[in-house]
């Protein structure tokens, strides 16, 4: 399985110019999102769409070619789209990790104008340096010599978006013992694209598999691996899931409401004539409405603290300086006080909102069913996906560990690791 060949971006590069060209889009995910989880059919037309549209071009700034918009802008944009189909924000979410770097000033030189030119032909991005066995963060895969040059052997796994992408990054050993990165075509022979991820949720994200079975690579298509080196330049990639988990809390309050309205019947010995009319199933239509509008709060937040950090940074300041003039004794900011290093703070919202958002998607995810009777279970509906992908995609990073991150920074001043988890 693999994504079709794709022509040139045409669509408008402004931030409602692709707001309006994927509208349509998104109205057809929505629509077709349970049937696709029960049959397990891959939107690929769908995705193609998107990409078209130009979806990718929405943080690449407008000097390049793109929309130029702000993180908050973009996480709202994840937020309706993971309402349509949590699996596609999730899916996509490796090009927009590309696309911001390019915002961020992340990759420079020959390789960025490379980007550059694929961002903007509509190209979408796959991968990962996961590995299943041994120690976690171990690579086997291996780059090695023969007499007609430079070979990748190895397998990767959680390559998501891998079967929509025309690019597929990843890390390899060399004969010296360096952990290398290498970008390579995904129709490249030896690139094997599997469909064989089976989580109990977000089933569609293509983030099966990739086998890499003595693909060639080129000098010019090896680099340094893309660790992080200092805070926020992953918090995007942990927003994105938040956003996500949001997008999952709203399909959650729309379903409510659809199915209120026209499956849900009142139970025998209530007094309303219909299930909307009834106060119970206004109350829990209530609470699911309030964690829907929270998880967005929540994320929107973050989006706005790492707005803050990256308007500091390109205007030349110090991201420690502070905004009152004001710190604690120890030279060090609190939370809500001028002095806080913008970069530290925005990790530290990305991190809450990651965690909020999921509790608030979960809890959500759950009330749904006292919408309604046992009728509510019928495999038919699907509802049990939104759990179900809440669920996934809350254990992409141990919440336990961000929360404690959390508290230590409000605690004591002590930094996150920048270990690309926060």
């Amino acid at each position: 399985m693999s994504a079709a060949p794709h022509a040139a971006v045409t669509a408008p590069s402004t931030t409602d110019g692709i707001r309006a060209a994927i509208a349509p889009t998104l109205e057809r995910l929505r629509a077709g999102a349970a049937a696709r989880d029960a049959e397990r059919e891959h939107p690929f037309a769908e995705v193609r769409e998107l990409a078209d549209a130009g979806i990718l071009r929405f943080r690449v700034p407008a000097e390049d070619g793109g929309a130029g918009a702000s993180v908050r802008e973009f996480a709202e944009l994840i937020i309706d789209l993971a309402a349509a189909d949590s699996n596609v924000a999730q899916a996509l979410r490796s090009g927009f990790l590309v696309a911001e770097s390019l915002a961020t000033g992340n990759v420079t030189g020959r390789a960025r104008a490379q980007l550059v030119d694929r961002v903007l032909r509509g190209d979408l991005f796959s991968g990962t340096a996961n590995e299943t066995g041994g120690a976690a963060g171990s690579v086997r895969t291996t780059l090695t010599r023969d007499e007609h040059g430079l070979r990748i052997d190895g397998a990767k796994y959680y390559s998501t978006g891998g079967l929509h992408a025309q690019w597929f990054s990843g890390t390899a050993l060399d004969e010296q013992g360096r952990i290398v990165g290498f970008t390579v075509p995904t129709d490249r022979e030896g690139v094997v694209r599997l469909d064989d991820f089976d989580a109990v949720g977000q089933r569609l994200t293509a983030s099966g598999s990739t086998l890499l079975q003595g693909v060639r690579v080129d000098p010019d298509e090896l680099g340094e691996p893309n660790a992080p080196k200092h805070h926020p330049h992953v918090s995007l990639a942990h927003l994105i899931l938040a956003a996500t988990l949001a997008g999952i809390a709203q399909a959650v309050r729309d379903d409510a409401v659809r199915v209120v309205r026209e499956v849900a019947r009142p139970i025998k010995h209530s007094t309303a004539q219909t299930a909307a009319d009834d106060p119970y199933v206004r109350e829990v239509t209530g609470r699911i409405a309030t964690a829907a509008f929270t998880a967005r709060a929540q994320v929107v937040a973050a989006a706005e603290a790492l707005d803050r950090h990256w308007a500091r940074e390109s205007a030349g300041a110090d991201p420690r300086d502070t905004e009152a003039g004001a710190t604690d004794a120890d030279g060090r900011g609190g939370a809500g006080t001028g002095g806080e290093d913008t970069a530290v703070a925005a990790v530290v919202a990305v991190a809450s909102a990651y965690v909020g958002a999921g509790e608030q998607a979960l809890r959500a995810a759950e009330l749904l069913f006292d919408v309604g009777g046992g009728t509510l279970t019928g495999r038919e509906l699907g509802l049990d996906r939104h759990w179900r992908n809440a669920r996934t995609v809350a254990n992409h990073n141990p919440r336990g560990w961000k929360s404690a991150a959390v508290g230590a920074w409000l605690l004591t001043g002590e930094t996150p690791p920048a270990n690309g988890l926060f």
